[in-house]
């Protein structure tokens, strides 16, 4: 990846041990690695602080640690544990990592809603939000102001057919649409309940989903940018989820590379 130019890998599911994370930061030079997400329920941050230690002594600058509450079912059936007062227990977990020296300039929270916006930008580099579109990110600069760090993720289908292209963006973005957390901050963007039903309405996919040629999908992640975000996870969604799309990566970093490019 870093041979194609791309400056930042995201892990969307990382363990507390950091295993995969130091598995690229040892096999690479240069690449950043960002952990999107940690889950506060089921990774420790003591043990998330030990291995954060190590990795960041060996590889300085290079590991950001992102961190989210995840979503109630989901927790609730892997921990045992009721998922109550997620923002308190968010916030005992950010004070752990401070008391055992993870510094505040390596963390970043999923965030979604204003408040955990806010929490974002005053306890963290700053947020991480998915399946967002270019208006959440312009509300999110306002609340989180010019200095914290703005990332949202956006999944692309580098596809120009309108069947194909949302065909393979409703295979990733469906199960989404059944979580209160990502539900709701799509009502705040104004979708309806009409739009959030089956698979999503083309209305919905549209707007998530960048889907066409390299110049749609450049032209949606300048979106963001001109919204206020400072960086773009570009999500790759194909036909073969559990297959790399190294090839539309490539076609990808050569042209946000280009001087071209927006």
């Amino acid at each position: 990846m870093a041979a194609m130019g791309i400056p930042t890998v995201w892990i969307g599911s990382a363990s507390g041990d950091l295993e995969l994370p130091a598995a690229i930061l040892d096999g690479t030079e240069g690449l950043v690695v960002g952990t999107s997400i940690l889950n506060i329920w089921t990774e420790k941050a003591d043990i998330v602080a030990d291995h954060y230690a190590m990795l960041a002594k060996a590889h300085p600058d290079r590991l950001l640690l992102g961190f989210g509450v995840g979503h109630r079912d989901p927790v609730e059936k892997v921990t045992g544990r009721r998922w109550e007062r997620p923002v308190e227990v968010l916030l005992d977990y950010l004070d752990t990592l401070d008391e055992l020296g993870v510094p505040r300039s390596d963390q970043a929270l999923a965030a979604l809603g204003p408040r955990m916006l806010e929490i974002a930008s005053r306890r963290t580099l700053g947020a991480l939000p998915y399946l967002v579109t270019p208006e959440h990110t312009r509300r999110a600069r306002e609340i989180m102001g010019p200095g914290a760090l703005l990332a949202p993720e956006q999944m692309v289908v580098l596809d120009t057919d309108p069947g194909s292209a949302r065909t393979v963006a409703r295979q990733s973005l469906t199960p989404y649409l059944r979580l209160p957390n990502y539900a709701n901050n799509l009502r705040r963007l104004g979708f309806t309940d009409a739009d959030l039903a089956g698979s999503g309405s083309d209305r919905l996919v549209d707007a998530v989903v960048a889907w066409g040629d390299l110049d749609t999908v450049l032209g949606r992640i300048a979106e963001h940018q001109q919204a206020g975000a400072d960086h773009v996870a570009v999500q790759v969604l194909t036909s073969t989820p559990t297959q790399l799309p190294l090839a539309q990566w490539g076609r990808l970093a050569g042209a946000i590379h280009s001087p071209a490019s927006p």
